[in-house]
């Protein structure tokens, strides 16, 4: 095993919260219970879940595109997530997202700090027949996954202590804001009237957007120069990986709705309509180019049905969630197909699948969003009889959150290669990132 220099800082760092959240944070009072639904909150609890198996599955879906060399290193980036980003979440970042609106741009950081006021607080406004620690738990593991997107497009050669670095400073300064802008009933993009129901822009195109940043600030993989790539590790993980995304997005989806009723139904049925048309339309757009269907092909649409449903899933109807998944895996296959004739070595495609997904997801729910679907659709979109107000709206909030994602994200890595180099030596990258980061390996050495 070999030894690296010793550092007691991280350790430090966990010790001192640990005894900060013994002492330091009083005992909550006792819980509000008027009003609940314990329907509702036995669904919530069950998407909670649901929501968190998809940091997993996404272990597993990267972990298998990835060469063996490096599977054990990036499936770990996903899981080290569950770690990292719960604990920051409790610490401030939940207050930072839904903490009392700070003019419509950040929460107040200390409003639920250790989550004060939390397990003894009212329901959130917008889910108030379910306990409000349930939806802060909930919206916790979408913060989780969103950092373990990204980790897709720096795989085979991010220093993995870089990369914890990073995803905690890209869940406060960049994940915490969009969450705020776009869900609290005060933040800038709700009050402007833009509609994302499970995260389209917060959580897919603010990874898309970084995954961007952190492959050009990267640069290629000496792999990549060489065109010497090694093929995948295990397609049946990536099939893994995908079965148990597609059966969490459930839960991110019809979980969105806060509740066990109609609307949670609606949002569950364009979840999965959305996925199979996408996962059809890869492969047969592939068999137009004269490639042959594969398991890799089918896979890879659809989850990018997935995440382009994402925002439009409580807003729109099954047969627009079918238009949704084709159109969306055609542009993001066309995307992708370019990233592969580029330099660009976004290795595992995130900005062509998440980062085009989304923004697909975020226009076409300007074209299809309906009042009948959902009555807190303020305007309709622009194909269901609406004017053109609700799709303008969503262009320009597409062009404000790509730039803020891209440029904050870009800083952040700048900010993290300053401190902890971010790429490994040649040599480590030659090895892989399994042994030369983890001691550990797929495959006997």
């Amino acid at each position: 095993m070999t030894q690296q220099k010793p550092t007691w800082i991280p350790m430090l760092i966990l010790l001192a919260i640990a005894l900060f959240a013994a002492f330091g944070v009083p005992t909550p009072g006792p819980a509000v219970t008027e009003g609940l639904d314990t329907g509702d909150i036995a669904w919530m609890l069950v998407s909670a879940g649901l929501v968190l198996l998809m940091t997993p599955g996404l272990a597993y879906f990267y972990g298998g595109m990835v060469n063996h060399k490096n599977v054990i290193s990036t499936m770990l980036q996903s899981f080290i997530a569950m770690g990292v980003i719960t604990l920051i979440w409790v610490i401030f970042g939940f207050s930072l997202a839904f903490g009392s609106s700070i003019n419509g741009l950040i929460g107040n950081p200390f409003e639920y700090a250790f989550f004060k006021g939390v397990f003894d607080g009212k329901p959130w406004s917008l889910a108030p027949t379910i306990p409000f620690a349930l939806f802060a738990f909930f919206q916790m593991k979408f913060a989780v996954i969103t950092p373990a997107l990204i980790s897709g497009a720096l795989a085979e050669r991010i220093n993995f202590r870089a990369f914890v670095l990073f995803m905690v400073l890209f869940c406060v300064v960049v994940y915490a804001p969009l969450a705020h802008w776009t869900w609290h009933p005060d933040g800038w993009l709700f009050k402007y009237g833009v509609l994302d129901f499970a995260g389209g822009t917060v959580v897919h195109m603010s990874a898309g957007w970084a995954a961007l940043a952190g492959a050009i600030y990267l640069k290629r993989r000496k792999s990549h120069v060489e065109a010497n790539i090694l093929p995948p590790a295990n397609i049946p993980y990536v099939l893994l990986g995908t079965g148990l995304l597609w059966f969490g997005w459930f839960g991110f989806n019809a979980g969105s709705a806060v509740g066990a009723g109609a609307l949670a139904v609606s949002a569950f049925a364009t979840t999965h309509v959305a996925a199979a048309s996408a996962g059809l339309s890869w492969v047969l757009f592939d068999v137009t180019r004269g490639r042959k269907v594969s398991a890799l092909g089918f896979s890879i649409g659809a989850v990018v049905g997935l995440v382009a449903i994402t925002p439009a899933s409580g807003f729109v109807s099954v047969p627009a969630a079918i238009f949704i998944g084709t159109v969306s895996a055609i542009v993001s296959n066309i995307a992708a197909h370019w990233r592969a004739n580029s330099k660009l070595d976004d290795t595992l495609d995130v900005f062509p699948c998440h980062g085009t997904g989304g923004m697909m997801g975020m226009l076409l729910t300007g074209l299809f969003a309906s009042k009948a679907i959902n009555g807190a659709v303020a305007e309709e979109g622009l194909f269901i009889g609406g004017d053109a107000s609700l799709f303008i709206k969503h262009i320009v909030a597409l062009v404000v959150v790509s730039a803020f994602a891209f440029l904050a994200s870009y800083a952040l890595l700048f900010i993290t290669d300053k401190i902890i180099p971010l790429r490994v030596t040649e040599e480590e990258e030659r090895v892989g990132l399994d042994i030369s980061q983890h001691d550990e390996s797929l495959v006997e050495v």
